[in-house]
Order: C-alpha cells, then structure tokens, then sequence
C-alpha cells in the first residue's frame, strides 16, 4: 500500500509519555476525519502497546520507545510501537488472554484489547532484541451529504 503521510517520535519508556503517545497519535489521526469511537479505538491501542512497551520491555532501566503512524491507500491507519528491550520469548503465549510477566498488578489483556480496538495485530519480538507491535485500523470515509 503507498504511503500518504507518516510521523515518527521516540521518548524515554516512562509512563508519564504514554499519555504523550496517545495525544500523538489522536492528534495525527484527525486528519483522517476518524468517529469520536474510532478515535477513541486508537488511544486505547496505542495507550496498550505503549504501556506493554513501558512495563515489560526495560524492568531494570528506562530506554526508548518509538511510534510511528502511516496513513496508508485505502483510509488505513497503520500503527507502530518498537521498544529495544528484553523481548518476548514467547509471542503466542504473551497474545493469550490474562497472560503477563508484569505481576499481578497486571491484567494481562493488552494485546486482547489492541486486538479487539484494531483490525489487524501484529507482534515481532527477539529476545534481548525488542519487540515491535504493528496494529492497523481502516477509518470510514463518510459520505457527503
């Protein structure tokens, strides 16, 4: 699919910038004319991944996040969450509802939630490598009337 526009930021994995991320994103999403719900799918997936990125990825120290949002043919909104963290060892174990290394403060439904906002879900991770979180969601294009 041909890109139409993009942006790329990155921060330092502390929880006081995922709500940076998540006004990001709303904020470049709007010029796709998304629905208050659709809007609201896209904070609540990108305010997931972010936080798995947060909270699993650097335990012991704070690195970095990157997001980045295409806007793709078609009214496709194309989301991308990368940490350089520890990794995954097990992506289809960690996608399973109620799942999580993050103690039992955590619900474990992140990916089920990104999942259940988004159309499509992707998750790469290598061990000590990083993980990277892709989520696409097709905005409706509404009619002129």
């Amino acid at each position: 699919m041909k890109q139409l526009n993009y942006i790329k930021v990155e921060f330092p994995a502390r929880s006081v910038n995922e709500g940076f991320a998540r006004a990001a994103a709303a904020a470049f999403a709007a010029q796709m004319d998304p629905t208050l719900e659709e809007l609201g799918d896209i904070r609540t997936a990108v305010s997931e991944a972010v936080t798995n990125a947060i909270v699993h990825a650097y335990p012991d120290r704070v690195g970095l996040v990157q997001l980045r949002l295409r806007i793709l043919e078609g009214n496709v909104l194309e989301i991308m969450v990368r940490d350089r963290g520890r990794g995954i060892p097990d992506v289809k174990k960690a996608m399973e509802p109620m799942y999580t290394t993050g103690g039992e403060e955590r619900s474990g439904m992140g990916f089920t939630i990104m999942g259940s906002f988004m159309d499509g879900l992707r998750v790469r991770s290598t061990v000590d490598k990083g993980t990277t979180v892709t989520m696409s969601k097709h905005i409706q294009v509404k009619a002129n009337g």
